[in-house]
């Protein structure tokens, strides 16, 4: 099966073909770090997450950059209201981001780096934009030229008369055109800034992932990603300065996740409804709020809501489950045997080839979890009814789950407790024991485990089993 995803820039499904396969160069867009993240910003870094492990499961040789941006009118407006310098504003919030990501398993970026660390990278690129007189020095500011770039709107899929009529000159402005967009802002009295052809200043915000990916992967890279939010200007804006830099593609896809809504209404600092990760996973298990997230496909507008979240946690909760009794009939089970070829053998088959066939569907996670709980009732209806268990098929049915919660991690796969192999063969020899209808034997071994600290706990699952508190 090919892998095809949804390109925002040619608005369709195309089949992934990287630059140099199997390598894969990733770009995602990072945290503004002036302020805890919140639920729709968590999306985004979710979502790109579980991309990047599957690229990676499928065999790519993944190279994921994501920046802070440190510097930019936010930061410095926020710095001024709490007392805190801009640097010292972005320690804080970057240490807060990784914090907060790694409670929702989001894995670490291969390089982070931050705008402000790479102002020569910036200044160049500005200087082959002026060079090229594809952007211009203005009092101090310098602009990029919207007008000398022909493909304006492409990404967001706009005319540029539609462009013009929502846009403005902020005061202080010093632009020809009002799409024109800054690269370098002249400094103003207490600013944060840097020496430069054009004067002291800072860069501005599009500016600095184009040059930091263009510094760390190549001209052109394999995927830009981002939310939806960036599509216009922020990434419109890349694409035109990068490529109007190099001559060559910025990138050749383009994703972006869907809106986060709470109770069907826009997220947003007016209606008091913004939810930061941070406060969230004091309610509930940050895996239950990654489960809610891609349980839905990542291009789809996603609401959030106290019934969903509860509905989240209770499917995977059940999800949960299963595999735990997975895990605790495995001590029990015996050698694998033609008995093997179940309805569970067909099931696993069935399901493996499911769940990459919705990944490699523009990354259906929505899909993948589906497949997921199919396998669960299958794994139920075989654990109520297949004893005596062969340990082989529990042990792929195991194995599957183990190699898809790589990808999703919504799970937690290790054994439920460790138990000292005396006492996984005690278990063993009961559960024979019970097979033969030697229910004093079983209950003479239950008791023996439960003088040790060990529950046993019969179901229609198989045994279960837990250590006294």
């Amino acid at each position: 099966m090919a892998l095809k995803l949804y390109n925002t820039l040619t608005r369709r499904k195309e089949e992934f073909r990287p630059v140099n396969p199997p390598q894969v160069k990733f770009y995602v867009c990072g945290p503004t770090v002036y302020d805890y993240i919140h639920l729709g910003n968590a999306r985004v870094f979710i979502v790109f997450d579980v991309i990047r492990r599957y690229l990676q499961h499928r065999g790519y040789r993944v190279m994921l950059v994501q920046n802070y941006t440190d510097i930019d009118d936010k930061m410095i407006q926020r710095a001024a209201e709490q007392g805190f310098t801009v640097p010292e504003l972005a320690e804080r919030f970057i240490d807060a981001y990784e914090a907060d990501v790694r409670a929702l398993k989001v894995k670490p970026a291969d390089i982070q780096p931050r705008a402000t660390g790479h102002i020569p990278q910036i200044i160049a690129l500005i200087g082959r934009l002026v060079e090229k007189r594809a952007a211009y020095p203005s009092g101090g500011d310098v602009y990029f030229d919207t007008a000398g770039y022909e493909n304006y709107g492409a990404l967001s899929h706009q005319k540029r008369e539609e462009l013009l009529a929502g846009a403005r000159v902020d005061p202080g402005e010093k632009k020809r055109n009002p799409l024109d967009f800054v690269l370098w802002k002249q400094k103003k009295p207490g600013e944060p800034a840097w020496d430069s052809p054009w004067g002291a200043g800072r860069p501005g915000w599009h500016i600095e992932c184009s040059a930091m990916a263009m510094h760390y992967l190549s001209e052109t890279i394999d995927l830009h990603a981002g939310g939806a939010d960036l599509i216009f200007p922020h990434h419109e804006n890349e694409i035109a300065q990068s490529t109007a830099a190099t001559g060559s593609p910025f990138a050749r896809y383009w994703l972006h996740a869907g809106y986060l809504n709470i109770d069907d209404a826009k997220m947003s600092k007016s209606l008091g409804n913004v939810l930061t990760v941070r406060e969230l996973v004091k309610e509930h298990h940050p895996l239950d709020l990654r489960f809610l997230i891609l349980s839905a496909h990542y291009r789809s507008p996603l609401n959030f809501n106290s019934e969903l979240v509860e509905a989240s946690r209770s499917g995977r909760q059940r999800l949960q489950e299963m595999v735990d009794n997975l895990n605790r009939a495995l001590p029990g089970a015996g050698a694998a045997s033609a008995a093997a070829e179940s309805r569970l053998q067909a099931a696993l088959e069935q399901a493996r080839f499911r769940f990459t066939e919705a990944m490699d569907d523009d990354f259906n996670t929505a899909g993948a979890v589906a497949v997921l709980f199919e396998l669960g009732r299958d794994c139920n209806i075989y654990l109520k009814e297949g004893y005596p268990y062969q340990r082989g098929l529990l042990e792929k049915a195991i194995g599957f789950y183990r190699e898809a919660n790589k990808i999703l991690d919504i799970l937690e796969m290790e054994n439920p407790g460790e138990l000292e192999h005396d006492i996984r063969e005690a278990i063993a020899r009961r559960e024979k024991a019970r097979c033969r209808k030697d229910w004093t034997e079983a209950d003479r071994i239950r008791d023996a485990l439960l003088a040790r600290g060990v529950i046993l706990e019969d179901t229609p699952y198989g045994t279960r089993w837990k250590k006294k508190a």
